[in-house]
């Protein structure tokens, strides 16, 4: 009786594994990361440069 539930358990063991492996490549190899982080505008220097230029010269726009 242990040998089956031995080999019950491994089996459980592989199947677990190629499921893990399968969810993994579906969601593109990620590997449990974070996504990238979506950078909004008042975190960019450029947008902020921008508006810097904009404050001072008015007219230029």
């Amino acid at each position: 009786m242990l040998k089956v539930l031995l080999v019950v358990a491994a089996i459980a063991v592989v199947v677990w594994v190629l499921v893990k492996l399968a969810l993994r490549r579906l969601d593109g190899g990620s590997g449990g990361a974070s996504p990238p982080r979506v950078v909004g505008p008042d975190d960019d220097p450029d947008f902020l440069r921008g508006l810097d230029r904009r404050r001072r010269d008015p007219e230029d726009d």
